[in-house]
């Protein structure tokens, strides 16, 4: 028997110069979307208090299944979006269980 253990996921996400108002606007989209996908026990967003370019996604879920869900949800096509606008400069992903 397989038992499912709680996942939680850090995406630490640089905006590019000048454009961390509008990122941190576009990041909170993905905020209820999340929150009401099937597995999800906790979705934050953060900006940092030391590097305004920096903000912090966390998630928190039920299983890694359910986290791989949302990550192939429509939801996520953001990220794309903003690569290709050049809101977003970096990404750094981070999976622990």
């Amino acid at each position: 028997m397989t038992t499912s253990r709680p996942v939680s996921h850090l995406s630490f996400v640089r905006a590019s110069a000048g454009r961390s108002a509008e990122l941190g606007e576009r990041l909170q989209q993905l905020r209820e979307p999340a929150r009401m996908t099937p597995g999800c026990l906790g979705f934050s967003l953060q900006r940092s208090t030391s590097d305004g370019d920096l903000w912090l996604l966390s998630s928190q879920w039920q299983d890694q299944s359910a986290m791989n869900d949302y990550f192939n949800s429509p939801s996520l096509h953001l990220f794309g979006e903003l690569v290709q606008a050049r809101v977003l400069d970096s990404l750094d992903l981070h999976t622990f269980s």
